[in-house]
């Protein structure tokens, strides 16, 4: 598994009527299924109760309270959920294998029940189940559980929100990932940078650099728990490999002259990056195993900010050979680019969706910066958030939602939109904040 130490255990809860065995009620009728439409802009948030899961012993109580906050809180940050006041609940849950009783919870308007129960097993490990409800048909829609470290509950937690909120939206969630970010620390004119990563919601803060150096565009490996990123020590920049998990860095390349934006390749084989040669820069792709580099563009303009589609057959960059700061698009190999950003001002920092279906980006205009996106054809260019100085967009892995940080004047934050355009949430952080890189889901 991704963390070291973690031995995660998952299996969907037995039907039957065994001793221990919890039953699974018959699947609701085709057609009838619920389920949270979020495929418009406009979406109504589904009420949810969320009672503290059950503790098995006195000493889990903490745990299950900590379990069912971290559940309450992804689920109503999410903007999808509206978690109900505990205090409407006129069911007591004593018995997470028991049904609810659900005209009780049908008259505070809960749509959906989560119940659960947090046990600590003979062999020091933490057993956590849970159970999800349709309230008005009367059934359980899900219910599985989970072994794993004491430690680890707060990752068991997401676990369990990405499992709610799939099967609630028919989505995959984004929960159990990561952040890492660029922690910014000291008087503007003597920041100090350091490589900081933390879970999506903000908790679990861990440097990963001291700060000796100055630290760039950390981008996350697709396919492991590996970041690349440029750091600014001794001489010309260099760009790094970085194993999370282990510690262990290697050097990519030292380049002559500036590199700019390395980004690996969906496969994580290689990494693409800009290449600065006198007064214009052009993409170069490294293989990582044979360490060979290939020319991707020559032109006598600036070309950065490179970004593989999710299929690794094309590439979108930014690059001024129009005059401005613009979107284009080409195939992996090189080759003829097409420009798709068209809208007021520059476009720059594109981005692909996991799923391929947007690409997002930095639009700067009229003296402001906005995070916008646009589909790979050009089409449907509009901007989700604007203001001063909004820049560095990266999408959760299920591509529903945006991260990019702000900068008011006073130093930057990182924050949360929706790519509808709701939603938009400040995430917190110990310190300022910059240039967010998300992880793909750790389970």
């Amino acid at each position: 598994m991704a963390d070291s130490n973690f031995s995660l255990n998952r299996r969907r809860l037995l039907a039957g009527a065994g001793a221990g065995a919890l039953a699974i009620l018959a699947p609701r009728p085709a057609g009838a299924v619920l389920r949270l439409e979020i495929t418009q802009g406009n979406v109504q948030p589904m009420p949810i109760a969320l009672p503290d899961f059950l503790a098995g012993a006195p000493a889990e109580t903490e745990t299950a309270r900590n379990v069912t906050g971290v559940i309450t809180n992804n689920l109503q940050r999410s903007g999808l959920f509206v978690p109900i006041n505990p205090q409407a609940f006129t069911e007591k849950i004593t018995n997470s294998d028991a049904v609810p009783r659900f005209p009780d919870w049908q008259v505070i308007n809960a749509q959906a029940l989560v119940t659960g129960r947090i046990t600590k097993q003979g062999d020091g490990r933490l057993k956590a189940e849970f159970r999800l409800w349709d309230v008005f048909a009367g059934q359980q829609l899900d219910g599985k559980q989970y072994f794993t470290t004491p430690d680890n509950w707060r990752r068991i937690a997401h676990i369990i929100s990405d499992a709610i909120y799939e099967r609630l939206t028919g989505e995959k969630g984004y929960f159990d990932s990561r952040i890492v970010f660029i922690d910014e620390t000291g008087p503007k004119d003597r920041r100090v940078k350091r490589l900081a990563i933390m879970d999506q919601d903000g908790a679990g803060v861990r440097y990963l650099t001291r700060g000796d150096d100055l630290v760039l565009t950390p981008r996350f490996n697709p396919s492991t728990q590996e970041i690349t990123y440029m750091s600014y020590g001794q001489g010309d920049p260099r760009v790094y490999l970085l194993n999370i998990e282990t510690g262990q860095r290697e050097i990519v390349g030292n380049f002559p002259g500036m590199t700019f934006a390395p980004r690996f390749s969906p496969d994580g084989q290689r990494v693409i990056l800009s290449l600065q040669q006198g007064s214009n820069a052009n993409l170069f792709v490294m293989d990582l195993r044979s360490k060979q580099t290939t020319r991707l563009t020559d032109t006598p303009a600036i070309d950065t900010g490179p970004c593989y589609s999710p299929d690794g057959r094309s590439i979108c960059f930014e690059s001024d050979r129009g005059g401005t700061q613009q979107i284009y698009v080409m195939s992996a190999g090189g080759g003829p680019a097409q420009r798709i950003s068209f809208g007021e001002g520059n476009h720059s920092t594109p981005v692909w969706s996991p799923r391929g279906d947007y690409i997002a980006f930095t639009g700067q205009a009229r003296g402001g910066f906005g995070i916008g996106i646009l589909k790979p054809d050009g089409s449907g260019e509009r901007l989700l958030t604007q203001g001063f100085h909004n820049e560095g967009p990266t999408f959760a892995p299920n591509g529903r939602v945006l991260m990019f940080f702000r900068d008011p004047g006073s130093g930057p934050s990182l924050y949360t939109i929706d790519i509808t355009g709701r939603n938009e949430l400040k995430v917190p952080t110990p310190s300022l904040a910059s240039d967010p890189a998300w992880s793909p889901l750790l389970s």
